[in-house]
């Protein structure tokens, strides 16, 4: 009678999937304290505003470009894909409120903190992996700078304030993109096109985005943070870094969107039964 050998039970795939779970929980723990752990540092003590300019440059004024170009596509593929369809419905008129809606409450934000997450946050694991494998960070603790108010807090609070800037830039991109193909190339009127904009889109979806957008900066900036401080020795550990930063970053966006959305929905109502009530 023959008996498994040990490593062949441990590929089973309950091991499998224990070993995930384990995993999974584990990192969810780390974020977790690590953040609560950066929270303690921002209330705490006053930001180095020269550290924190130089992230809001790079951040921010880096990144315009890059956000920019993505809004305006966002906006003219919209028109691609939505005119034939409105067409068919005698609905071409309605483009605008169509594209612009989208690109407010969903497609501005999450794309946007997407192509940031590809740009900023691997940039940010990347370099705090490489000050960790060259003991740059703990060269900080011997001088008496805790690294997590020297390095963390800055970019913390300048990803929260500047992705929901270039979230706004990428709106208006998209809106202008969105725009110019709508009314030059499909031939819809542009008086029909911004006067169904005004009336399906208001205040509260635009905060919406921008709400949405405050959050993804700030999980993409933990996110980032935490994996360039767990990186592991060498040149594949800060790559390792840098790739899960942008995966755990994307999916930290698609929930919280997920979340922040049925929240949002759920705000609406009451928010529309409060203007009446003003009024």
């Amino acid at each position: 009678m023959s008996t498994a050998s040990p490593a062949t039970e441990r590929t089973t795939i309950v091991h499998v999937i224990g070993g995930l779970c384990l995993t999974v929980i584990r990192d969810a723990g780390e974020l977790t304290l690590f953040a609560l752990d950066m929270l303690v540092w921002l209330l705490t003590r006053r930001w180095r505003r020269s550290v924190l300019i130089t992230c809001l440059y790079q951040i921010g004024v880096e990144s315009i470009p890059v956000v920019l170009t993505t809004g305006a596509f966002i906006g003219m593929v919209m028109a691609v894909q939505s005119y034939d369809q409105l067409r068919y419905m005698h609905l071409e008129t309605n483009l605008g409120a169509v594209i612009n809606i989208s690109l407010v409450k969903e497609l501005g934000p999450v794309l946007a903190a997407t192509m940031l997450a590809g740009r900023v946050g691997c940039a940010m694991a990347a370099e705090l992996g490489t000050m960790k494998i060259t003991e740059q960070i703990d060269a900080l603790r011997v001088l008496g700078a805790n690294p997590m108010h020297y390095l963390v807090v800055p970019r913390f609070v300048a990803c929260v304030i500047m992705v929901p800037v270039l979230t706004l830039l990428a709106d208006a991109a998209g809106v202008v993109g969105g725009w110019f193909f709508s009314t030059q190339v499909c031939g819809v009127d542009s008086h029909h096109y911004w006067t169904h904009t005004e009336e399906f889109i208001n205040w509260f979806d635009v905060a919406g985005g921008i709400v949405k957008a405050t959050f993804f900066g700030g999980a993409m900036a933990l996110v980032s943070c935490q994996r360039g401080f767990a990186c592991r020795a060498g040149a594949e550990g800060v790559g390792q870094a840098a790739t899960q930063a942008f995966v755990y970053g994307f999916v930290a966006i698609l929930a919280l969107d997920f979340f922040l959305g049925i929240l949002l929905n759920a705000i609406y109502p009451l928010m529309g039964l409060m203007s009446t009530g003003l009024n």
